[in-house]
């Protein structure tokens, strides 16, 4: 055998926990959510279809992750029901999917508070360049209000999200 059929082989049977191997080879598409949900106080997002939890990610928030996003720079992350509106390459982060805060009742409530609401809420993943960070980084939440995952769970929701597919954030 030659040494590069040994590391596969090693490969192989290291990375085959939880069906990894499996799904590389396999030809069926994974599913594609109705609904995404985000549980800050879980610090989770699922995706839903059906009502039905097809995966979950751990995720990290902003900074100020408790209360709703009343005005830009609070550093928190928003709650409510909104959709994912569009998909942004060319982003400072791995991937970003654009949340569409702030919603008719977050601009009225920041003018009734004479605040800008803020905006630019993505789902995405670590600063360019800063993948490997993740396993620290994602142990606290670093966003300016955005939702952090790393960059292969990033990768994956990318994959099987499509723009219009509503996401709701729960408290």
């Amino acid at each position: 055998m030659t040494a590069r059929i040994v590391l596969y082989m090693i490969l192989a049977s290291t990375l085959s926990f939880g069906g990894f191997v499996d799904s590389l080879f396999s030809d069926e598409k994974p599913q594609t959510p109705d609904k995404v949900l985000i549980v800050k106080s879980e610090r989770k997002l699922y995706l839903l279809k059906d009502g039905k939890e097809i995966a979950s990610y751990h995720i990290a928030l902003g900074k100020e992750p408790i209360g709703k996003k009343t005005r830009e720079g609070d550093m928190k992350t928003p709650e409510g029901n909104y959709t994912l509106d569009y998909k942004k390459k060319n982003s400072s982060f791995f991937r970003a999917i654009h949340i569409s805060y702030p919603a008719k009742r977050d601009r009225l409530n920041a003018l009734k508070n004479g605040v800008p609401p803020g905006g630019a809420i993505m789902i995405h993943g670590q600063p360019n360049g800063w993948g490997w960070a993740s396993i620290i980084l994602q142990r606290f939440d670093w966003t300016e209000g955005c939702v952090a995952l790393s960059d292969g769970d990033m990768e994956e929701i990318w994959e099987s999200v499509k723009v219009g597919t509503p996401v709701e954030i729960r408290k």
